[in-house]
C-alpha cells in the first residue's frame, strides 16, 4: 500500500501517488459504495414523488436500516426520541445519500481519469475526504472494529479472514488522515511539481450527480 499518502505540492495542489493494485482497489471499493448508498428506489425518486417532496428532497419512506453499515452512515439525529429522529430522517436522508453518491461519482471520476498519480483540487479533495470516511465507516462496522479493540485487530496473523480487510481499513484511515494534513495545512512535506507536467493531471471540481 502507498506509504506517502496525500501531499501538497509545490503549486498548491493535492498529489496521491499509487501503483495500479491500490487504483484498483480504491476503485472497487468506491463503486461498491456508490451501490450501496445508492436507495433501492432510485429509479421511481423522479417517477411517483410528490412534486413538492421531490423539490425539497423529502423521503417519506425514509427509515433508520437494520443494516449496521448503513445505521452508521446515517445514524439517527436523536438517540432518545424516536418520533423526532425518523421526523428528522425523513427531511435530511435523502440529501445525505445524494451528497455521498455525488461524492462517490467524484471519486471514481478522479481514479478512472488518473494514472498513478493522482492531482486534486481543493474542491475533488473534500469529495475524497467524505467518500474516504465513508469507506471506512462501512468497513470498521462490518469488521466491528470500536475504539477499545484496535490492539486486537493489530495482533492477527496473516492467515486469519479478516486480516487482509484490516489493513485495507488501516490504509484508508492512513489516506484520510493525510488528506486532512495537506488541506488544512499541517503537511509539513511538500512535494515538488513535476516540469512538463501534462495538464491533463489537474482535475477541476466536476459535477458528478
Amino acid at each position: 500500500m502507498a506509504v506517502q499518502g496525500f501531499r501538497r505540492s509545490l503549486g498548491g495542489r493535492i498529489v496521491l501517488r499509487c501503483d495500479d493494485i491500490e487504483r484498483g482497489i480504491l476503485g472497487d471499493l468506491v463503486a461498491q459504495l456508490l451501490e450501496f448508498v445508492t436507495p433501492d428506489d432510485e429509479h421511481l425518486w423522479g417517477d411517483d414523488l410528490d412534486p413538492l417532496a421531490r423539490l425539497v428532497s423529502i423521503d417519506p419512506n425514509a427509515e433508520r436500516s437494520d443494516d449496521p453499515a448503513l445505521a452508521r452512515l446515517f445514524p439517527d439525529a436523536y438517540s432518545d426520541d424516536e418520533e423526532a429522529a425518523s421526523e428528522f430522517r425523513r427531511f435530511t436522508e435523502r440529501s445525505l445519500r445524494e451528497t455521498k453518491m455525488a461524492h462517490a461519482r467524484t471519486v471514481a471520476h478522479s481514479i478512472d481519469r488518473s494514472g498513478n498519480k493522482i492531482v486534486l483540487g481543493d474542491a475533488d479533495a473534500q469529495a475524497w475526504l467524505g467518500t474516504l470516511n465513508d469507506l471506512r465507516l462501512t468497513l470498521g462496522s462490518r469488521l466491528g472494529i470500536d475504539e477499545d479493540n484496535h490492539e486486537d485487530f493489530l495482533a492477527l496473523p496473516e492467515d486469519h479472514p479478516t486480516f487482509a480487510l484490516y489493513h485495507v481499513y488501516d490504509w484508508l484511515t492512513f489516506l484520510q488522515d493525510t488528506l486532512i494534513r495537506a488541506l488544512t495545512g499541517f503537511d509539513a512535506e511538500l512535494v515538488a511539481d513535476e516540469p512538463g507536467e501534462p495538464d491533463e493531471l489537474h482535475h477541476e471540481p466536476t459535477d458528478a450527480r
